[in-house]
């Protein structure tokens, strides 16, 4: 989603790719690109009658395809569209002049393993990059809509409902420009029955009665740092539409069409507009829910001396649970579950439903209360007092493979440790001192930034483990327990490190719900 108002990150991607996975190869005229997707579950849960699969009839053969927005997922799909749909003319317009320009450079304006092979293949081609939003619409059959869609920070809903205001600007524009029929694509994460707000603004704009506008739900259900992997082989594609009527099926048909391209067709999903809306609040509600209820369990294994990652591992084994999303950690970040979970709890107090909202709510909460717990941890194990000491923080990112800061608890850990007077060192190999001066306005201060981990943890009292970077895990920490000030601590928010080995060395170690060191406990008064 484009977020103008931050920094742009202009980071190149690397070469090859992280982790194990199943290579495929995707033809690009004389050139071969290799992706190694996630390996897709053996079947599909079973979906309620009210989905059906992707069924060709009579439909729109699509040619032209346009996307306002290009940010996180604007950017990334439509060049994943024009890779695997070489027939397909893409144009990806945004009002930011410097983001365009970004990427139509050799740096793009964001990082995601990947996204740079395949975006300098199309590039050129078939996928353009341009700032002339009103000329892309005029010329585009299907026109996706990937703008911001904040939390509102102001009035009715503050806080917690969704800010439609560039929506609704993009849907103007678009009623403005359209001189022939036109299919709209919701990519942005929008309120359930956004589409019925939308097409009203649609209809009482466009200057021409006789434009047809139909507008699907497709609600993209990427994961940052393996964005590119998951829209090469992703679990399933939703579209939803009016498929109840001739003209609404035959626009659905028209997008699954377009993804059928590299898709199998049993994984192209259709339903109701409004299904397809709640659909991806719900899959974030229910993911972040996950690691709030495995982070409250890591608070209860240290109170009783059980081990979090063990405790984990044991319930994964279930088939009815499974094992992903059961990682502790200081918290979730990133740009929608936060704001997904608020939209949802507000959607369903305004329907009246005070006891759901407050369930999802409490997700929330449970994660706010992860990250204020990692910084008493941090002060209480260090005699009650950090003022004026020095602590490396490794990692900035909400997450690894990513240069995204929005919602990271980097950024609530931060604040927590400055309140109590500690001067913070920050190294993170993808995120730029600018946007961490972004986010952490009033405070830098207190803050250093530097380009290697070695400069942080220079005469470092303590060193917080705040984003999952491999590289971490490579480090010779032995060397790193030479130059930092003693007793030397390690507080592991990520569980990536060997704590065993680190104890060895001499470093006083935190690691998020596992047994509490005697050191530490000592410190606490336990």
């Amino acid at each position: 989603e484009t977020h103008s108002s931050v920094p742009s990150r202009s980071i190149v991607a690397p070469a090859s790719w992280r982790g194990p996975r199943r290579e495929t190869s995707a033809p690009l005229g004389h050139q071969r690109i290799t992706f190694r997707p996630r390996p897709r579950r053996a079947a599909h849960p079973p979906f309620a009658p009210s989905l059906r699969r992707f069924d060709r009839k009579a439909m729109v053969k699509v040619t032209t395809i346009c996307c306002i927005g290009a940010g996180y997922v604007g950017g990334p799909t439509m060049a994943m569209i024009a890779l695997k749909c070489p027939h397909i003319k893409v144009t990806v317009v945004d009002i930011s002049q410097p983001r365009i320009d970004a990427w139509n450079s050799d740096e793009l304006p964001i990082y995601e393993p990947g996204l740079d092979e395949v975006v300098k293949a199309c590039r050129g081609k078939n996928l353009f990059f341009s700032t002339d939003v009103a000329g892309a619409i005029r010329e585009s059959q299907m026109i996706f809509v990937s703008v911001n869609t904040p939390t509102k920070k102001t009035g009715l809903g503050s806080g917690k409902a969704a800010d439609l205001t560039y929506w609704e600007s993009a849907a103007r524009t678009i009623a403005a420009e359209s001189k022939d029929n036109k299919i709209i694509v919701e990519k942005s994460t929008v309120p359930v029955r956004t589409a019925e707000a939308i097409e009203k603004v649609l209809k009482r704009n466009c200057s021409d009665a006789t434009v047809q506008f139909d507008i699907l739900s497709n609600p993209e259900f990427l994961a940052e740092g393996t964005a590119i992997s998951d829209l090469t082989a992703p679990d399933r594609v939703l579209i939803g539409g009016k498929i109840e009527n001739e003209a609404g099926q035959a626009a659905v048909d028209a997008l699954a069409e377009v993804y059928a391209n590299w898709v199998p067709k049993d994984q192209i999903i259709t339903a109701n507009l409004w299904s397809a809306e709640l659909s991806k609040l719900a899959a974030n509600a229910f993911l972040a829910q996950r690691i709030s209820s495995i982070n409250a369990m890591s608070a209860l294994c240290e109170a009783t001396g059980a081990d979090v990652a063990q405790v984990a591992h044991s319930i994964g084994t279930d088939s009815r649970i499974g094992p992903k999303f059961l990682n502790a950690s200081v918290g979730f970040g990133g740009s929608c579950f936060q704001k997904d979970i608020l939209n949802l709890a507000y959607i369903c107090e305004c329907h009246g439903l005070k006891e759901v909202a407050d369930y999802w709510y409490s997700v929330v909460g449970m994660n706010d209360y992860q990250k204020s717990r990692f910084v008493r941890r941090v002060v209480s194990a260090m005699f009650n007092t950090i003022r004026n000491k020095k602590i490396a923080m490794l990692g900035f990112a909400f997450k690894k493979d990513t240069g995204d800061t929005r919602e990271t608890p980097a950024i609530d850990v931060g604040k927590g440790l400055i309140e109590d007077g500690a001067q913070l060192a920050i190294y993170d190999p993808q995120v730029k001192e600018d946007q961490i001066a972004y986010d952490m306005e009033g405070m830098m201060g207190n803050i250093t930034c530097y380009k290697t981990a070695k400069e942080a943890l220079q005469d470092a009292h303590a060193v917080t483990i705040m984003t999952e970077w491999d590289e971490f895990k490579s480090y010779d920490w032995k060397e790193i327990y030479d130059v930092m000030q003693k007793p030397a601590f390690v507080f592991d928010g990520r569980l990536i490190l060997d704590h065993d080995h680190l104890r060895e060395i001499g470093f006083i170690v935190y690691a998020l719900g596992k047994p509490i060191d005697p050191f530490i406990k000592s410190a606490e008064g336990a």
